[in-house]
């Protein structure tokens, strides 16, 4: 079987209040993040709700990291999504484990696209222009 990409799936439980109810902090550990997994950021979007939370987005080459956080229940949950075999996003989890502080965690890891019986390895490619 061949996949297309990884999609990593991060529950942080009790996290530091104070770093995921700060919309620079959080922006920057996920560029951080992005950046120690070796992906290629293409942009990056954020936004803080009132009277708290945050949503965000790091676009990479090879995909996304994205959070949403819930400060009230010290809770982030946070995806990381990548295609090629570039990006770490173990470094990546890792790191935002450590920066936001979370005491208890859980990770569940998916492979996407899944192919069966492709004849040869699936590659990603680039989408075809459509005149």
């Amino acid at each position: 079987m061949n996949a297309l990409g990884r999609h990593m799936l991060l529950e942080l439980f009790d996290c530091d209040l104070d770093a995921i109810n700060n919309l620079e902090a959080v922006k920057g550990a996920l560029v951080e993040a992005a950046r120690r997994a070796q992906a290629t950021i293409v942009d990056a979007v954020f936004h803080e709700f009132n009277p708290f939370g945050i949503s965000g987005v790091v676009v990479i080459a090879e995909s996304h990291l994205s959070i949403h956080t819930w400060p009230e229940y010290r809770y982030a949950a946070v995806d990381i999504f990548s295609c090629g075999d570039v990006l770490q996003p173990e470094v990546a989890a890792n790191y935002l484990v450590e920066q936001f502080g979370a005491e208890r965690t859980s990770v569940v890891e998916m492979q996407r696209g899944m192919f069966m019986n492709a004849a040869a390895p699936v590659v990603n490619k680039s989408p075809v222009a459509v005149a």
